[in-house]
């Protein structure tokens, strides 16, 4: 396991209206990646960003972009979001029948390939698959909105995949997203994550972006 921690804003709960100023505010705050929500309204309740903001924030920053597809038939938006420039690409195990086949395209369209499952989907559902992934995201909200209450049996289930990374010597990152605050993140770390989303701990925080970004970093 790496000792590297990351920390990836959400822009979800940015203010879109200044966007290019959020990215480069986050840059200079030192964030590490940029994380992008992409849903369909079909597989979560909600509708937000499609390939042509992940092609916005390409242009608007130099930093990696984290796209999490919470979407339906992923596998026919995967060309459209690495020509955009998604840096990551990350997939649902409950949205994607043939899971290997399309981690394996992820990774021949030149990004790095992430699975992810929802908070009631077991911790077995991706371990046939962790193998061959570079990314492995826990949510520990139920996806389809900022500002949700952290679920704190997400916890063990990340414990269980950084054991199993770690018997498999994988190096793979392990990302958390959902309620990550100065509370919640500590545990996290304990538990063996070393990648963390956040959004209203960032966007959200009284002092501004490059406070919220600083408070999680200090931890």
């Amino acid at each position: 396991m790496t000792e590297q921690f990351i920390i990836a804003p959400s822009i979800l709960s940015s203010d879109f209206l200044h966007l290019g100023d959020v990215l480069q505010t986050c840059k200079t705050a030192g964030a590490d990646w940029i994380h992008i929500d992409v849903m369909d309204g079909q597989f979560v309740p909600n509708l937000t960003m499609g390939a042509f903001i992940v092609e916005a924030c390409k242009r608007g920053t130099d930093l990696p972009l984290d796209v999490h597809l919470m979407v339906e038939n992923p596998e026919n938006l995967l060309q459209a979001f690495a020509k955009a420039g998604a840096a990551n690409l990350t997939v649902h195990v409950e949205t994607c029948p043939h899971l290997h086949s399309t981690l394996q395209e992820i990774k021949s369209l030149g990004c790095k390939a992430g699975v992810t499952l929802n908070p009631g989907t077991p911790a077995e559902s991706i371990f046939p698959v962790l193998n061959m992934v570079d990314l492995v995201l826990i949510m520990s909200v139920n996806p389809g909105f900022s500002g949700q209450s952290f679920l704190p049996e997400s916890v063990a289930k990340v414990a269980k995949i950084r054991e199993k990374l770690d018997a498999l010597g994988s190096s793979a990152w392990l990302e958390v997203d959902g309620g990550i605050s100065s509370e919640t993140l500590p545990k996290m770390i304990a538990a063996g994550a070393n990648a963390f989303v956040a959004a209203t701990a960032i966007f959200k925080h009284s002092h501004g972006i490059a406070t919220g970004i600083a408070a999680l970093r200090d931890l």
